[in-house]
């Protein structure tokens, strides 16, 4: 039986459906569901549902019987949370204790760091960078860098540590069933609620003029890539560490307009507007994954591209 936190969510509900689909039992691990996600289980096969809290206190008390891997998705993920002890207890504490235990009854774990961990990217996108040298923009960034600095110091200091383990720092990620994360989702889904409604899509002028507007550029990963990316490790145990999970290559927010549009079969028209002050003094205009950690530990399968990952995202069949 396969544990996943944040089984409700993005990722772990991808996740979920595709160790389901290959005939793994899951144990689904969440706040309870709401009518947004709930139908992010729909077509599941063999699963047992647990909420948050309560896993972690079976845990405590022994209950982990039959667990064989941990993937912790679960954490507050809004890179505007500005309460501070609440991301102490959910994206540290609740991490660290899951670590604790694979690391005592020695079970594999992996969980979801962050891309938001490289800040304004002058330091690069280096899965190799010591995260004690990254400064992140928010509290979220933050909350993921602490956890990336607190696990490698338990090993440097040669405390228990899971027998396999990995970090993934996502980058931006898109795909099905995201819709219920609202303003969090992806621009992908933004962008196809804009052009279904108005017939263009709205995206921010540049704030740095080494980007001119629309071509701020990110590392867009399809959420299936994320998923290869994650069960190739829990297969080669011999591989732990803190690893990029992106494309490696970036392109631009127009690329990205430019490929819904397509997918919905209609021509490109393309608005923008000023960015939120709020928003742009914590602004990412470039993201790309260094992928060489995880592809030199022998990783070999290609990216998605954006245009056929929008495609698959948008073809999806409970897409509303």
């Amino acid at each position: 039986m396969i544990a996943i936190t944040g089984a409700a969510g993005f990722i772990g509900s991808n996740l979920a459906h595709r160790l389901s689909a290959a005939g793994r039992e899951v144990l689904l691990v969440d706040h309870p569901l709401t009518a947004a996600t709930a139908v992010n289980w729909t077509g599941l096969g063999r699963f047992r549902f647990v909420p948050m809290e309560q896993f972690r206190h079976d845990l405590e008390k022994g209950a982990g019987v039959g667990i064989e891997a941990v993937f912790h998705l679960g954490a507050c993920s809004s890179t505007t949370e500005t309460d501070w002890s609440f991301l102490l207890e959910n994206n540290i504490g609740y991490t660290q204790a899951l670590w604790n235990w694979c690391a005592s009854e020695e079970k594999p774990f992996y969980y979801a760091s962050s891309a938001a961990t490289y800040g304004d990217g002058s330091k690069g996108f280096s899965d190799r960078t010591p995260p004690t040298d990254l400064e992140p923009l928010n509290l979220y960034g933050k909350s993921k860098n602490d956890f990336d600095v607190w696990a490698l110091n338990e090993i440097a200091e040669g405390r228990p540590q899971p027998p396999a383990w990995a970090g993934l720092k996502f980058f931006n990620v898109y795909g099905p069933r995201e819709i219920h994360k609202g303003k969090m989702a992806s621009v992908v889904w933004h962008a196809r609620r804009q052009i279904l409604e108005t017939g263009e899509v709205r995206l921010f002028r540049s704030n740095d003029p080494a980007f001119p507007d629309g071509g701020q550029r990110r590392d867009f990963v399809f959420v299936e890539d994320c998923i290869d990316h994650m069960l190739w490790l829990w297969a080669n145990p011999r591989v732990s560490g803190i690893f990029n999970s992106g494309t490696g290559t970036s392109r631009t927010f127009q690329d990205l307009a430019t490929a819904v549009f397509t997918a919905l079969g209609r021509e490109p028209r393309i608005q923008f507007i000023d960015m939120p002050p709020e928003l742009g003094r914590q602004y990412q205009n470039y993201t790309q994954a260094d992928m060489s950690k995880l592809r030199g530990a022998g990783y070999a399968k290609p990216a998605t591209t954006l245009e056929e990952g929008v495609k698959q995202t948008l073809s999806w069949k409970d897409a509303p």
